[in-house]
């Protein structure tokens, strides 16, 4: 059984958004912050869930070190760039309590433990949907929901290299991330889901971050509000389309879209995103309504990214009536960490 519940201190935080709403930045922000340790996207902890009936029970210590194997050792994920000693944290992971989300945890302690820090956190934009899943690993957990303008992040999502949507994919997109931002806070309340703008976030770095430090219980560092030094360090060049986190926090690409999108485009997504740009205090461009023929068109899209949602559901479903073990992270609170 676990040892109890973690005080709010030792809660992690998960990071999400739509994709290109700015939480690179904002994970920058965080690991920064002297007692949290949050990494680069790492995409290891959805692919473990999703495999998780695979490794058989973990109450045996061979499937456990199958499973830590796989963690610390697949390549299709990038753990191996935590810098962590793998086979100490193989060892962990086996000699640990035998669900999946205390192995999950095993590897953010290790990774809070490497840089001095009591606290991890971990980002992904697309843990917005998947957030039934993080609170069944790790039920303490702490939403963060950084919202940017839909238009800006349609503009921004159909200029990346590793996009392979179109624009109505795109606009479907934000308008999930909203909509399911929403039933979270709904669902979760004020203690764990907390929303913030990428607009004021940049605009007013040190408030903003103040009052995200208060939800998380921590003490606000001015540091946090100069985030591009460690994004030297630790962003590779050579992913330009996170060139910006190199600079100081500026507000230069609010309302870009004005400028990178068609006005058939923004015209269309401003449709599709009805009210929510308005309840979030996005101007609209004054432009015509889409043609019909371009609303029919997303809509069928958006129907069939609803429908292969609802069979992904309709899967999960069933493996959690087979999983061999509980998934809750059981791992005793770190008491003796020292915030480095």
């Amino acid at each position: 059984m676990p040892s109890g519940p973690a005080s709010r201190h030792d809660r992690p935080i998960f990071v999400l958004g739509c994709a290109r709403s700015g939480t690179t930045l904002l994970r920058l922000m965080l690991h920064s912050h002297p007692r949290i340790a949050i990494p680069g996207e790492t995409k290891f902890v959805l692919p473990a869930y999703t495999g998780r009936c695979d490794f058989g029970d973990l109450a045996e210590s061979r499937n456990r070190r199958a499973l830590a194997e796989w963690i610390m050792g697949d390549r299709s994920t990038k753990v191996h760039a935590l810098g962590l000693d793998a086979d100490a944290v193989i060892e962990e992971i086996v000699a640990g309590p035998p669900t999946l989300g205390s192995a999950l945890g095993t590897v953010f302690r290790a990774y809070a433990r490497l840089h001095g820090k009591p606290r991890w956190g971990d980002k992904r934009p697309s843990y917005a949907r998947y957030a039934s899943t993080l609170l069944r690993m790790f039920p303490d957990a702490q939403f963060v929901h950084l919202v940017r303008d839909g238009r800006d992040c349609v503009a921004s999502l159909l200029e990346m290299p590793w996009y392979d949507g179109d624009v109505h994919h795109a606009i479907s997109l934000w308008r999930e991330t909203i909509d399911q931002g929403r039933r979270l806070a709904h669902r979760l309340g004020p203690d764990t889901y907390y929303e913030l703008q990428y607009e004021r976030l940049v605009a007013d770095p040190a408030d903003e971050l103040a009052r995200l430090c208060g939800f998380l219980g921590e003490d606000f560092d001015p540091v946090m509000t100069h985030p591009e030094g460690l994004a030297r360090r630790t962003v590779p060049s050579r992913k330009r389309w996170h060139g910006r986190t190199h600079d100081a926090v500026n507000t230069g690409r609010i309302g870009s879209w004005a400028e990178r999108l068609d006005p058939w485009e923004i015209s269309l997504a401003e449709a599709a995103f009805g009210e929510r740009l308005a309840e979030y205090g996005y101007e609209p461009s004054g432009l015509p309504k889409p043609p019909a023929s371009q609303l029919a068109h997303f809509t069928r899209v958006s129907a069939h990214r609803r429908m292969a949602q609802s069979k992904d559901a309709l899967r999960e479903r069933w493996k959690q009536r087979h999983e061999p073990n509980p998934v809750e992270c059981r791992l005793p609170t770190e008491t003796s960490t020292s915030a480095g």
